[in-house]
């Protein structure tokens, strides 16, 4: 276990190896009682964000979805206009929820050599990784979160490898979230005039998922530094349970002047934060957007969310659907294999949405 004296200066010390190496993360940092931000989590100004006040995304109530045909579409108005919207009563049970969250403490309450086991060198597969910040290497400054990172492959699978600490909550949580994923992606496709999800675009909307268990611990100076950069997400939908601390981000307007800023996700009480994700973007041919986010740093208290990140299977081709090219569209998007663009994502800091980028058609 990490010292809890306070440190007044990191300098003494390799802060990577004790971070990354030793598995300690920023958690092993915030529990040492450091007085200020080490200089490598030191973000330039242009990483903070200009907060709007008085705004957030739509709150969406799925109690009366299968009676009101309205709250299917305020569901596909939330996902054209804004990217990210809020749900409540949405059938995933509240005591799921909370024992998720309580096992994601869990985990990160293990000793830095328990948690050390599943790091991109000792971890026996890709699919579980024990990390820090986002991408190390790529980052000229470093992010203050630690991660626990879980691709399901099969039940069997993460009943063999995941940590035994939150495998079976973790486990729960994804199968009783299936049926809501299924009604979205549904509705968002009838929208789109594609009447029936047969298996493949099953594979291109939601043949994978992974789950992150995301840990922000306190911050000595928490406006110098970022939980997450800004990006958008490579996924199709996003679902995020997050806890009532608060810190996400979402941007608004952007391009739009004085009116281009940042809005806050306050946390509600069993709900879960939804938003489409790069992929959709380019399967719905731009109808659906990807949207900006960040996550900023407390300087008072621990902070978890929990991401399902439902995306296509790792060697689908992602492009327009062919309905929507069919119908006389024109595509925004070329095809690409989705894991080269997942590729393309991770070699890179966060750096806003430039990874869509990557799949437009130049004009």
């Amino acid at each position: 276990m990490a010292p809890t004296m306070a440190v007044s200066s990191t300098d003494s010390f390799d802060i990577t190896d004790f971070v990354i190496n030793k598995g300690n993360g920023v958690k092993g940092l915030s529990d040492l009682g450091i007085k200020s931000l080490p200089s490598q989590y030191i973000q330039p100004q242009d990483a903070l964000i200009n907060v709007i006040p008085q705004q957030s995304i739509p709150v969406i109530d799925l109690s009366n979805w299968d009676n009101d045909p309205k709250v299917a579409e305020s569901v596909c108005e939330a996902a054209e206009k804004f990217g990210f919207f809020q749900l409540v009563n949405h059938g995933v049970p509240l005591e799921v929820l909370d024992g998720v969250k309580d096992a994601t403490h869990r985990f990160f309450g293990l000793p830095a050599e328990e948690k050390r086991k599943y790091t991109k060198e000792l971890s026996s597969t890709n699919n579980v990784r024990f990390g820090t910040s986002f991408s190390p290497d790529a980052e000229k400054a470093l992010e203050w979160k630690d991660y626990l990172s879980l691709f399901y492959v099969s039940e069997g699978e993460a009943s063999a490898l995941w940590p035994c600490a939150c495998r079976d909550e973790v486990l729960e949580y994804m199968k009783k979230s299936q049926v809501l994923c299924t009604k979205l992606m549904t509705a968002l496709m009838e929208k789109l005039n594609v009447k029936e999800i047969d298996e493949t675009k099953e594979s291109l909307l939601m043949g994978s998922k992974r789950i992150n268990l995301n840990y922000y611990p306190r911050c000595p100076n928490p406006q110098l530094t970022v939980g997450v950069g800004r990006h958008s997400d490579v996924s199709s939908l996003t679902f995020l349970l997050q806890d009532e601390i608060g810190g996400l981000y979402v941007r608004v307007n952007e391009g739009k002047g004085e009116d281009d800023g940042w809005v806050h996700v306050p946390p509600i009480e069993g709900s879960l934060v939804i938003n489409v994700g790069d992929a959709l973007q380019i399967l719905s041919n731009g109808r659906y957007k990807s949207v900006e986010h960040c996550v900023i740093a407390s300087g008072s208290k621990n902070r978890i969310s929990i991401p399902i990140f439902v995306n296509p299977k790792p060697n689908d081709v992602i492009g327009p659907l062919p309905e929507l090219i069919a119908a006389g569209e024109k595509p925004k998007y070329k095809n690409i294999l989705y894991s080269d663009y997942v590729k393309h994502f991770f070699r890179k800091a966060h750096d806003g949405k430039k990874t869509v980028a990557f799949a437009e058609i130049q004009s």
